[in-house]
């Protein structure tokens, strides 16, 4: 990806974040003001969509989940596509340090997690919560440093994150698929295979891929698998670059549309909905419980030292090695944002405690906690510990020869 268009999906990523921010902080606000039983009733209220026996009846906030949050993964499907055939993820000596990082920053956060929670199995159903990264709360932060954040820094929290989102989608299809309905994951499968077709036959009208997209959508909903990952396979059968000046590189164009959209009115949109959590009555014993506990900690703890740790380790066998402008308080400070979770945590969140809806508080509770604390930590390491970059060009992420 050239480096303009780098620079413009950190900004937009970095002001998205902010605006999530903000967004999340309402939600808090709400929900411990006089209003917060018109919040909670409002997510709440049932909206219909279709006819007859050939409707879907939800509530709003499992649209919003269920329906807006599939565009979301089509987004990230797009960019892990885009990554791992033009960019960071397209070669093993580029792709080495932020994989080696993103395998740290997954299994870590859920070892620490289940300490607090391996004897319940209702509890430990939400191991996967803390080993989410926000890239965009992330990357708010880090633009927020300036100079002092090297752009390889950027570009490799960005890597680190995508891969940190690939397998946040292999989890939710392997842990947090319900009963399936073989009738509708055929009819699913069908829509893949149309999808496959339309891309081998040269199609590039994006009408048609969203007309079949939102046919597999129902179906994947239907399926019990869940409904989001139809976004991440319709991403995937978008054609990507150009074949002859006749055609468009019709992915890229669906990413930059989307972009704005998820950036700036879905995910805070999600964050509103989610973020919410009262805090009346709330004490110390509360924090400490189980599962607010294992999450906060997990983000907090266990992200640096998967980080950090396997990235060492990766080193030392000389699997990878530091871009030339970056130090290991730089590591550090990235580290410790990727212990930001916040919106695919919470969304792992709803997955894992579905269908006991008494959790959701605690995952709330622990996201916000172990996610502020790593988003505050991260931002005085790089602002008061690692050096001021000496080159803010982008540099290589290659593998030691």
């Amino acid at each position: 990806m050239p480096l303009t268009a780098i620079r413009n999906f950190l900004r937009m990523e970095a002001s998205g974040g902010i605006l999530l921010m903000i967004a999340a902080a309402l939600a808090l606000i709400v929900a411990n003001s006089p209003v917060a039983s018109y919040y909670t009733a409002f997510f709440e209220t049932h909206l219909i969509i279709g006819f007859g026996d050939y409707s879907l009846d939800k509530t709003l906030i499992h649209w919003v989940n269920d329906g807006l949050m599939a565009v979301f993964f089509l987004l990230v499907g797009l960019e892990i596509k885009r990554e791992v055939v033009q960019g960071e993820l397209s070669s093993p000596s580029k792709a080495a340090l932020p994989l080696i990082a993103a395998i740290g920053g997954m299994v870590m956060p859920a070892l620490v997690y289940l300490v607090f929670n391996f004897t319940d199995p209702v509890t430990s159903r939400g191991w996967a919560i803390p080993a989410a990264t926000d890239i965009a709360f992330a990357l708010g932060i880090l633009m927020l440093l300036g100079s002092r954040a090297p752009l390889s820094m950027k570009i490799f929290l960005t890597a680190l994150a995508i891969i940190d989102d690939l397998g946040a989608i292999i989890i939710i299809a392997l842990f947090y698929t319900e009963d399936l309905s073989l009738v509708a994951l055929y009819a699913g499968l069908g829509c893949v295979a149309v999808l496959i077709t339309l891309n081998v036959a040269g199609v590039r009208k994006v009408a048609p891929y969203v007309l079949v997209g939102i046919i597999l959508w129902v179906c994947v909903l239907k399926s019990g698998v869940h409904a989001t990952l139809a976004g991440v396979a319709l991403a995937l059968a978008i054609p990507l670059g150009e074949r002859g000046k006749d055609h468009k590189d019709l992915a890229g164009h669906l990413e930059h549309e989307l972009h704005p959209w998820v950036a700036y009115a879905i995910l805070p949109l999600f964050a509103f909905a989610n973020a919410g959590v009262s805090l009346q009555g709330l004490t110390p014993a509360a924090l400490l419980a189980p599962v607010p506990l294992g999450i906060a900690l997990g983000l907090f703890v266990g992200k640096q030292i998967g980080v950090m740790g396997f990235l060492w380790l990766g080193k030392a066998l000389r699997l990878c090695k530091l871009p030339e402008d970056v130090t290991w308080s730089h590591i550090y400070g990235v580290a410790l944002l990727t212990g930001i979770g916040f919106t695919m945590s919470l969304f792992i969140g709803t997955l894992a405690f579905e269908h006991t809806p008494d959790y959701a508080d605690d995952v709330r509770l622990g996201v916000l906690g172990g996610s502020i604390l790593s988003g505050l930590a991260g931002y005085v390491v790089l602002r008061f510990v690692a050096p001021k970059a000496r080159d803010v060009g982008a540099t290589p992420l290659t593998a030691e020869s």
